[in-house]
């Protein structure tokens, strides 16, 4: 294909979402169209680079998935200009709308965050995610929220499952935030919750006493009086209803689909999130020794097991594992299923009846595949992560960490496209679990699966960044970043958000945690939990940049703007590789070289003898630079350097001003779960709305006591 042929369809692409855009823009000038938006553990499965072809165009925006993903990079959220005017969670659930009066309160002058205490013990669980629904796509509204399971037994003091509304502090009138609404639904949660898309139905996979496990639908409705300790009963008769009637019940209430195998008899899930086919209202789940199960009528009809044509079905029969599932993967594009097995073996299972199951050959010989696939659905590439190879080809002689990458049609057997990402180790002991990792905003604006893949690596020795480059879908060598810990622990998945509206300018961060000795400057060094977020903002052509904004280059350094202006029109500049070094762009902007990525940098200490190209934070929080060997003085400079590149006398050692860092931390007790977006709005626009969500996987103090927390933190300085 030609560029011109090419640059028509991006702009084709382009024009049909902004139809559809001002679809839902448009309407009654006085009142928003009712859209809104779920993000939730799935949609970090199912990615779309940039259709480049009039087929590619015509499958992708045929997706749902398509245009939420669309939504999330092009649309920017505003505060209701009348707080008085319906939204669609009124619409949707009326008594909401006498609990959202007055709700909305003005913007302050600073953002914050918040930690409710979950119950004592309490997680989403590692590798789980909460679930969040914006009620618009194009309004930040008070009534958004976002449900934790808390991994829990339910009781009549302790929620399975809960939601939080009232969400952005300095938006949302204090507290921040409410509990929404908090149930009992008789079981213990230790899966993902997944949102339908009008917002008011959610679904999740619970155990009940360890022996079988039950898809539950609910139906939620506000209320001010439940709590995580004083949830509502959902297991009664009146509120726990039958499939058949499920669809007309009113809420709150819930029914409960038993997973069974082949022959009908029930059988556990602890392993595998559902995963929600809105095209064709299915939910996909996995279960205990390798069974898929298919629930139709999910969200929109009678729900209930498809127990006919073949389903569920044993996908791993004929080999020895047996083991359970990891969460599946639908794939609109190919119409094919994609799931691991915790005994290392990926599978692609067709939807058509009877389905046919094709087994890789093992590719996980440590963990298993706990962590579902990422599917590229434009590119029909799908990436799969290996917690141990079963080779002996690392440093030492031992197995490697690895993504290998698969085509929808592999072949039985095949073992596909692997990427290295550090070292494992040999079992027992296992190494620690490989999760999934994430695509950066290049390679989702590509025409042509060009771009970058963030992981977590090196599963057998201390939690590492790697970025692997991808070139027209194929796996280039990768990249290792920054070393989140001292100890060899567990590491969370990555999550990636672009931000085109970050205060400061367009900004990218990539997040991470690891569950012990963290390195992070705000988490307890050598000892805790840490989570950890790495700007990797790419420079772009064309674009005005200020001083102190901050890019990754090519080389995984961070440029740090030192005079403001335009960059050139591509390719990027040569970007000088040493530290404190300048890179000339185009008319007056100039970068300097602050360095690769570090989880920290150590503060200034007295007295201390100090070498060239040390650095240090200073008490501004921005990031000095030894550029002599020298001895610092016996009190700490009485002013830093406020200009970047501007210099510091300290007694026999001088200083260079490199910046603010690149990355953020907060301690996070035990590490944390994945972490799911929020909004991408700019500091005028709401305050407060633009973080992150997770819950912590150990205990420690927050709002209400001290247990497992839910957490919302900000995007951009993780506080």
């Amino acid at each position: 294909m030609n560029g011109t042929t090419a640059r028509f369809l991006r702009l084709g692409v382009a024009l049909s979402g902004l139809a559809v855009l001002g679809w839902v823009l448009t309407g009654q000038a006085s009142e928003p169209v009712r859209e809104g938006m779920p993000t939730d553990w799935s949609h970090r499965h199912v990615i779309f680079s940039e259709p480049s072809t009039f087929e590619q165009v015509a499958q992708v925006t045929s997706d749902p998935r398509y245009w939420q993903q669309w939504y999330r990079n092009h649309v920017t959220r505003t505060l209701p200009t009348d707080s008085g005017a319906p939204d669609d969670a009124a619409a949707v659930n009326p008594d909401l709308r006498s609990i959202e009066a007055g709700r909305l309160g003005t913007e302050a002058s600073s953002a914050g965050a918040w930690s409710e205490d979950l119950g004592t013990g309490a997680t989403v669980g590692a590798g789980n995610y909460p679930a969040k629904y914006s009620h618009q796509i194009n309004i930040a509204s008070c009534t958004d929220y976002v449900v934790f399971n808390t991994g829990l037994a339910g009781s009549p003091t302790q929620a399975s499952i809960v939601a939080y509304d009232n969400l952005y502090v300095g938006g949302c009138t204090a507290p921040n935030p409410k509990t929404y609404w908090a149930y009992n639904t008789g079981g213990t949660v230790l899966t993902s919750p997944v949102i339908s898309r009008d917002g008011t139905q959610v679904a999740f996979v619970e155990t009940n006493a360890g022996s079988e496990g039950i898809l539950v639908l609910l139906k939620w409705a506000a209320s001010t009086t439940e709590t995580v300790g004083s949830p509502m009963n959902l297991t009664l008769a009146a509120t726990n209803v039958s499939k058949s009637a499920y669809r007309a019940c009113t809420a709150p209430c819930m029914t409960e689909i038993y997973l069974v195998d082949g022959s009908g008899t029930d059988i556990d899930d602890t392993t595998s999130s559902a995963f929600p086919d809105y095209s064709h209202d299915i939910l996909w789940v996995g279960g205990a020794l390798g069974w898929l199960h298919q629930i139709s009528g999910a969200f929109l009809g009678t729900p209930g097991e498809v127990t006919t044509g073949g389903f569920p079905v044993q996908t791993n029969v004929g080999h020895p594992f047996g083991n359970s599932l990891s969460s599946p993967v639908y794939d609109r594009t190919s119409g094919n299923v994609f799931v691991g097995d915790y005994g290392g073996i990926f599978y692609r299972v067709t939807t058509a009846s009877p389905p046919v199951v094709t087994a890789s050959g093992q590719i996980d010989h440590g963990t298993g595949l706990v962590a579902g696939p990422v599917v590229d659905s434009t590119a029909e590439k799908i990436y799969v992560f290996s917690s141990g190879d079963g080779s002996t080809t690392c440093t030492g002689g031992v197995p490697c960490s690895a993504v290998f990458q698969f085509l929808p049609t592999f072949a039985a057997t095949s073992t596909g496209t692997e990427a290295i990402v550090g070292t494992s180790q040999v079992a027992p002991p296992n190494p620690n679990a490989m999760y999934e990792g994430a695509f950066d905003s290049t390679y989702e604006a590509s025409g042509n699966a060009t771009g970058n893949f963030y992981v977590c690596g090196n599963t057998g020795g201390a939690p590492t960044l790697y970025q692997i480059p991808i070139a027209t879908g194929v796996m280039q060598a990768p990249i290792a970043g920054p070393v989140l810990t001292s100890a060899t622990t567990g590491c969370s998945p990555v999550t990636d958000i672009s931000n085109p509206n970050a205060t400061g300018g367009i900004a990218e961060w990539i997040f991470a945690s690891a569950q012990a000795s963290g390195l992070g400057n705000n988490c307890a060094v050598g000892t805790g939990g840490c989570v950890m977020n790495f700007n990797v903002q790419p420079w772009l052509p064309g674009h005005g940049y200020t001083a102190g904004q901050e890019i990754l280059d090519s080389n995984l350094n961070i440029q740090v703007c030192r005079t403001a202006g335009t960059s050139k029109a591509a390719p990027h500049p040569t970007w000088t590789v040493a530290v404190d070094g300048s890179t000339t762009d185009a008319g007056t902007l100039r970068w300097t070289n602050q360095g690769p990525h570090l989880a920290s940098h150590p503060l200034w200490q007295a007295g201390h003898t100090y070498t060239l190209g040390d650095e240090i934070l200073d008490s501004n929080g921005n990031v000095e630079y030894a550029h002599k060997n020298g001895k610092s003085a016996a009190t700490a400079p009485a002013t830093w350097s406020g200009i970047i590149n501007g210099t510091t006398a300290d007694g026999t050692e001088s200083w260079r001003m490199l910046g603010p860092p690149a990355t953020f931390s907060v301690a996070a007790s035990g590490g944390t779960s994945g972490i799911i977006i929020d909004n991408n709005v700019g500091s005028a626009t709401m305050i407060g709305a633009s973080q992150v969500y997770f819950s912590t996987l150990g205990s420690q103090a927050c709002t209400g006591g001290t247990g497992g927390c839910a957490v919302q933190a900000s995007q951009s300085a993780l506080k």
